[in-house]
């Protein structure tokens, strides 16, 4: 007799990505004294950068058919395809579209991964749970989505 009731529970995946980047963090508002002030190293002229980790948490109920909510191969590649390339190597400030007009904090980073990973990921029947972002191996942000 086949039990079904392992179906029907909720599992959460994660997988970890990591890239490459620079930026400046400052407020065009502001004097470059201001800015130095309130960023400190983050508000140098001629940027900086970090190797960033990220972990990628998704929820879904395993299929009866593969055991998989979803696939880790799939999640791998959608990662790649709407974090890496976008992100790996390039300036935050200047080369990435969707992150234009933003002040490219960690936390407003973990937003914008958010809002590439969501969509494509519900298309597999699954949702995003969590993110976590590593600017370096002590600081880190957390996003759940919504508000």
């Amino acid at each position: 007799m086949h039990d079904t009731s392992m179906s029907k529970k909720t599992v959460y995946i994660s997988r970890r990505a990591r890239f490459n980047a620079a930026h400046k963090l400052c407020n065009p508002d502001w004097s470059d004294e201001k800015n130095r002030e309130v960023f400190g190293k983050c508000a140098n002229a001629n940027w900086h950068g970090h190797n960033y980790e990220l972990h990628v948490t998704v929820m879904g109920v395993p299929n009866d058919d593969t055991g998989y909510c979803m696939d880790m191969k799939t999640l791998s590649d959608l990662i790649k395809e709407f974090v890496e390339e976008p992100l790996d190597h390039k300036n935050l400030n200047l080369d990435v579209p969707w992150m234009k007009g933003k002040r490219t904090s960690t936390e407003n980073l973990i937003i914008e991964i958010w809002n590439q990973l969501e969509q494509p990921i519900q298309e597999y029947n699954c949702a995003l749970h969590k993110i976590r972002l590593y600017e370096t191996e002590n600081n880190y942000a957390d996003y759940f989505g919504g508000n």
